[in-house]
């Protein structure tokens, strides 16, 4: 039976160092009253679809939270913030930091419009440490596809591991299968960055195009395609 007071926190993990610095920030996260705090960490995961199905399937909380393991949440309302904007609309049913508003006819999220509460050279002047954000229909942005740094969600769908292997295209596919879903998916726009995501400066895209194939034979006809624009 789902738990409407509890909260998952579901991560792949394969780096030590990631997972200490990770849970720094989320050991100062306010818990919203009578929630409780559940994270699980995936280990040698063959595919972030599988892994996330795993973590799925092993908690019974309403609310979960997808994220890289190099992710450090700074706002330490973020949790209290995300069961707000759920509580919103029944109809919100994910939440990312990272989206675009339309996806790109070459099925790559990077070459669409996007919006984003990440911190980032564009806002290097913001404070990290701020204050709780009421959210508000002013203040969510709309979006078809999300980026798979952090996804938050409030209803249980399997992550596609038949179409996708590795690691590439999961968040892209989950948007969509949330969309077919009648769900619909938003960004916070709360002018303050809710999180920091220590990337680096190199991609592996190893097998990434193999997986865009994979994603716009199966989902192009849902998309609502925008030209590409950086």
């Amino acid at each position: 039976m789902i738990n409407p007071q509890k909260i998952c926190i579901i991560m792949c993990v394969n780096n030590p160092l990631y997972l200490e610095e990770c849970f720094l920030y989320l050991n100062r996260l306010v818990i919203p009253d009578g929630f409780e705090v559940d994270i699980l960490t995936i280990s040698d995961a063959k595919s972030m679809t599988s892994g996330y199905n795993e973590g799925l399937n092993a908690s019974d909380a309403k609310y979960k939270i997808y994220m890289h393991q190099d992710v450090f949440i700074t706002d330490i309302y973020f949790l209290q913030e995300l069961i707000d904007i759920f509580s919103l609309d029944a109809s919100i049913g994910m939440v990312g930091i990272v989206g675009a508003y339309q996806m790109a006819s070459s099925g790559i999220m990077w070459q669409a419009p996007r919006e984003y509460s990440l911190y980032s050279h564009k806002n290097l002047n913001i404070s990290l440490c701020s204050q709780y954000t009421k959210p508000t229909f002013e203040n969510l942005s709309k979006v078809e596809v999300v980026d798979g740094l952090l996804i938050a969600t409030q209803y249980d769908l399997p992550w596609r591991e038949d179409l996708f292997t590795g690691w590439d295209f999961y968040d892209a596919s989950q948007s969509m299968e949330f969309k077919r879903a009648g769900y619909s998916i938003v960004v916070p726009v709360f002018n303050k960055p809710l999180c920091v995501h220590d990337d680096g400066l190199i991609l592996n895209l190893s097998n990434y195009d193999d997986y865009r194939k994979i994603f716009l034979a199966e989902y192009k006809k849902d998309l609502s395609i925008t030209s590409d624009t950086k």
